[in-house]
């Protein structure tokens, strides 16, 4: 088995890279992707830690790319996770979530929940700070029950505390990859809110026309049915087939 779709504390999981290779090596994978959200600054010690262990780990990334009324996110592999070029391109998504999060701290204390900048950094250790770590200063300090409910009650795109950041457009996102010598591959199709087959399919495939090599087939969270749709869209367009857990640690989103 593999896990193509995994995340660090680089970003909003709560292993870090060592941690998480080593989690890998306990469960008995043959090799892990890791993904973390628009940076690769856990790449260099998963690696490291792989070598230590004899372990496949593939340098990898999920980029934020836009998308009117959904989530739409491209996974990078094998990369060039130093080619200076690629990383000042993600520096922008970087500085994005840094100049959102202030926004949403300020929506939560409108909303009378007390709750400063510097718990949630303190929540992230050293990775990027995320939508994961409000939910979880949420969450220890009892205004939710779990972490989906604080994305459901003030955190996901709709509810009181958004904040929108920028994202890249999805064609850029790709170029990004390509140009680092990496394979995009669309992450779980099921964030897309799609109404049907037809609507999925033509999003896909404007995507290949910019250079989508793959689609996540197999995902935590899609169903049977989904997964056997998505198989034939990437089998009729002649996509690559990956799958992945999203595994964050005991951070859920």
């Amino acid at each position: 088995m593999i896990d193509l779709h995994t995340h660090s504390t680089a970003s909003d999981g709560n292993l870090s890279p060592t941690a998480l290779v080593e989690h890998a090596c306990k469960m008995n994978l043959e090799a892990i992707a890791l993904t973390d959200h628009d940076t690769v600054g856990g790449v260099g010690e998963a690696l490291a830690a792989g070598e230590k262990n004899g372990f496949e780990v593939i340098p990898g990334i999920e980029i934020s790319a836009e998308s009117p009324n959904s989530t739409l996110h491209i996974l990078g592999y094998y990369i060039d996770y130093r080619d200076n070029i690629f990383l000042q391109n993600i520096s922008e998504l970087q500085k994005a979530r840094a100049e959102r999060n202030p926004g949403i701290i300020k929506k939560l204390q409108g909303l009378g929940i007390e709750i400063s900048y510097e718990e949630v950094i303190e929540e992230s250790g050293t990775g990027l700070v995320g939508r994961p770590h409000f939910a979880q200063v949420l969450l220890k300090k009892g205004y939710v029950k779990n972490t989906q409910d604080a994305f459901d009650r003030y955190l996901k795109k709709g509810a009181p505390a958004y904040e929108d950041k920028f994202r890249f457009p999805p064609h850029e996102a790709i170029s990004h990859i390509l140009n680092a010598g990496g394979i995009p591959v669309l992450a779980h199709p099921n964030t897309l809110s799609c109404q049907n087959t037809a609507e999925l399919e033509s999003i896909v495939s404007d995507l290949k026309k910019y250079g989508l090599k793959g689609i996540e087939v197999y995902y935590s969270e899609h169903k049977s049915q989904q997964t056997k749709v998505y198989h034939q869209i990437a089998d009729k367009l002649g996509l690559l087939i990956t799958g992945g857990s999203d595994f964050h640690g005991n951070n859920m989103k």
